[in-house]
């Protein structure tokens, strides 16, 4: 069977679904994309690792897990919401086991990260090893196991999107890290062909979800051509596209949809 013509799958009337890594906090890029992906259409499994958050500086935020979820069902999706510790090998595989337990995952969106500011001199080899744990090997172990639930039959409705970053600089391990996933997401979109999954890596540019202070905030704003940072918003329409039928020509890119940040 072929996709239908907006690219999802052939599933008797059933909303695709999305499985959507990183999605804690409602003010999140990864709660961004899941509010666009829900109102175009797909159901959603979201993971989340709520110990991350408790490590970084804005905390654990009590209920954010289930407002987002409460939210996506109010706009017509079925979710779930699924905690997830990437820094366990063993997780990538039983995430998309129990994502996929009603029907196959028809889109990987991998939105999580470890990224705790070091630099070359100072980043601890724990630290080091935790972001490749987390950002390399977690997602080029759900790019597998994604690829091996994808069934044949529905050849052209795969997508992959890896959201990636240029920060490096003082923050050495988790840029070390997210290049490596950009090699990953390359990989794939030639591997993983053959399955008729496309796979993008996705730059947004500097978006304030809770990181930045006043100084940042206004330092990365001048910087920016329209003079205002992202917002989840702004990445979710490109994912979104991405994910759709037409969406599938474009493949094995670096995506800077950032605003004009990178513009030399």
């Amino acid at each position: 069977m072929k996709p239908s013509p907006d690219g999802r799958p052939p599933t008797g009337g059933d909303r695709p679904v999305a499985l959507i890594t990183g999605v804690g906090r409602t003010v999140g890029i990864g709660a961004g994309i899941a509010r666009e992906l829900a109102r175009q259409g797909w159901d959603l499994a979201l993971s989340y690792w709520s110990a991350y958050d408790g490590r970084m500086p804005w905390g654990v935020r009590a209920g954010d897990t289930e407002a987002i979820a409460h939210e996506l069902r109010g706009l017509g999706a079925s979710v779930a919401a699924i905690e997830a510790d990437l820094t366990d090998p063993a997780t990538p595989e039983r995430l998309l086991a129990e994502a996929g337990r009603d029907r196959p995952v028809r889109a990987l969106v991998l939105s999580h990260a470890e990224s705790v500011d070091s630099a070359l001199l100072d980043t601890r080899t724990e630290s080091f090893d935790r972001h490749f744990a987390v950002n390399a090997r977690a997602s080029w172990l759900l790019v597998r196991a994604y690829a091996q639930q994808f069934p044949a039959e529905w050849h052209g409705a795969g997508r992959i999107v890896a959201l990636t970053s240029d920060h490096t600089v003082g923050n050495m391990p988790y840029g070390a890290s997210k290049g490596a996933l950009d090699r990953i997401v390359t990989a794939a979109a030639r591997e993983l062909a053959p399955q008729g999954i496309a796979a993008n890596a996705l730059n947004p540019g500097p978006v304030d979800t809770g990181w930045m202070d006043d100084a940042t905030r206004d330092a990365l704003s001048a910087r920016q051509p329209w003079g205002r940072l992202g917002t989840p918003a702004d990445v979710a329409g490109v994912v979104a596209f991405l994910l759709s039928g037409p969406g599938g020509w474009v493949n094995g890119q670096l995506i800077h949809a950032d605003g004009g940040f990178s513009a030399p």
